[in-house]
């Protein structure tokens, strides 16, 4: 029997018992063939970072490329307001490890191997000022001594009667390959020409060199991770995955786990008692609640522009904080486009986590990724938007302020690049005085949680790295003076 709603053609063929049919069949658009040969957006990512970050990074994308694509690891973030001593000390049975500690350890062999060297140095002044006593000494009672004149030989007769050794002697004209040696190499030459190159005709509007002047101060306060948060990781190589949250007796989780690059920002903005402060794109709520487990901030403002974000911005408060919504003015969220926030001077700090090309997701997964076709245009605009948004935090933060501005990827366009974008736009249109902190120095005692990018001038990169594969996350933190 022939069911009904296949459309058969007239019999071509006949014979006793047979009948031949044509049956046409219609190939689905998720046949395996057709998906085979479809191109994904996470493949337009790939093919993309294999293009551009290849020629950034060199042979170090390799290594970069490999983490991404493979799982990353992260940290819980306890939360305070559930059962933290419980929580803390059941992570510690896990084997996980308080940042807090590694951090202390860290900073203290530091400071044990600049004392050494201080202290070397010091030994070697000592030294070398006795050798020159004892040498004054000796010279002072040759001077007393009568010995009997020796006529020493010349230096010219020494040297006549010398054999010279012509086995020894380079001739840089006998072997092409060594005439390097003595030619003259430029000091710019032997430090490498810039890292960074532009990512398309789009971006011609970056350039490395600056116009403007740029004050970059070393930031010589030591790191300082608050008493109340506390954050936990397995150790390094070590990629066991977190179980999932619990909920305690508080009806709350009781940890929150995100990419270990994600605490590195709150951490530069350096949080203090009586601190106001304004998430300026704070959806989906990561950073925001790293900031509450500090308890110091004396207002928190979160802010973001999209419905369906400060949805998940809520999602995320109610599952770890019960009665957010009485916090009053401690914890407020708001809907505003970041670019148009006109409130200066009100905030102390401010955390500018912009939207990026967020590299690691958009490997990961299709749905609303920036490298579908139809968001080309959004994609290539995101530089300009990302030094609008950082423009404006600029503007609103009170004189002595702190800015922190972050993004999840590993494009010197979007990072260093949009932070020079911004500063000269200030410099054109405003009086202010900003300043670039340079965190390198405040950031060493992290080396071991995190693998750094180099060559950057304004900001730190945590770069993607196997056996700590954090990030990408880059940070800058910028100051204004005046």
């Amino acid at each position: 029997m022939i069911p009904k709603n296949i459309n058969v053609l007239l019999p071509q063929t006949l014979s006793r018992n047979r009948v031949i049919l044509k049956v046409p069949v219609r190939t689905k658009k998720t046949h395996w063939s057709v998906l085979k040969k479809k191109i994904y957006p996470k493949d337009k990512a790939l093919e993309h970072f294999d293009d551009f970050y290849g020629s950034v990074y060199g042979k170090r994308w390799k290594s970069m490329r490999l983490a991404m694509l493979s799982p990353h690891k992260y940290m819980a973030i306890v939360n305070n307001y559930g059962e933290p001593e419980k929580t803390a000390e059941n992570l510690e049975w896990m084997g996980a490890m308080n940042i807090r500690k590694i951090v202390e350890m860290q900073a203290t062999k530091i400071e044990n191997q600049t004392r050494s060297f201080t202290t070397k140095k010091h030994k070697d002044k000592d030294i070398k000022e006795l050798d020159r006593k004892l040498e004054g000494l000796l010279l002072s009672n040759e001077t007393e001594k009568q010995e009997p004149y020796v006529e020493k030989p010349s230096l010219q007769d020494s040297l006549a009667e010398a054999e010279c050794d012509e086995s020894r002697i380079i001739d840089p004209e006998s072997n092409s390959n060594l005439g390097g040696l003595y030619q003259f190499v430029p000091a710019t030459e032997l430090h490498g020409k810039t890292d960074w190159i532009p990512e398309s005709q789009h971006y011609q509007y970056y350039q490395e060199d600056l116009d403007f002047p740029l004050n970059i101060i070393e930031e010589d306060k030591p790191l300082v991770i608050p008493s109340h948060l506390q954050v936990y990781t397995f150790d390094r190589g070590d990629t066991s995955p977190f179980p999932h949250p619990r909920t305690g007796i508080t009806n709350v989780s009781n940890y929150y786990l995100m990419d270990g690059g994600s605490i590195v920002p709150v951490l530069a903005l350096d949080l203090k008692v009586g601190d106001r402060v304004l998430d300026m794109c704070s959806a989906p709520g990561g950073k925001a609640l790293v900031m509450l487990q500090t308890l110091l901030p004396d207002s928190l403002v979160c802010n973001d522009v999209q419905e369906s974000r400060l949805n998940k911005l809520h999602r995320v408060m109610s599952e770890y904080i019960y009665d957010y919504k009485t916090w009053g003015d401690r914890l407020v969220i708001t809907q505003n486009n970041a670019r148009e926030i006109d409130e200066p001077g009100v905030y102390n700090k401010i955390l500018v986590d912009v939207p990026c090309t967020n590299d690691r997701h958009n490997l990961e997964v299709n749905e609303n990724n920036i490298f579908k076709p139809t968001r080309a245009k959004e994609r290539l605009q995101l530089p300009e938007i990302q030094a609008s948004i950082l423009c404006n935090a600029l503007k609103n933060v009170a004189v002595g302020g702190t800015v922190v501005y972050s993004t999840c990827s590993l494009s010197p366009i979007q990072n260093d690049g949009v932070v020079k974008m911004a500063m000269k736009k200030i410099w054109e249109e405003t009086n202010y005085q900003i300043v670039v902190k340079d965190l390198k120095k405040q950031f060493e005692p992290l080396h071991s949680l995190y693998s750094f990018g180099k060559g950057l001038r304004l900001g730190q990169l945590v770069v993607p790295f196997l056996p700590l594969n954090y990030g990408p996350l880059y940070c800058c933190k910028l100051v204004k003076v005046k």
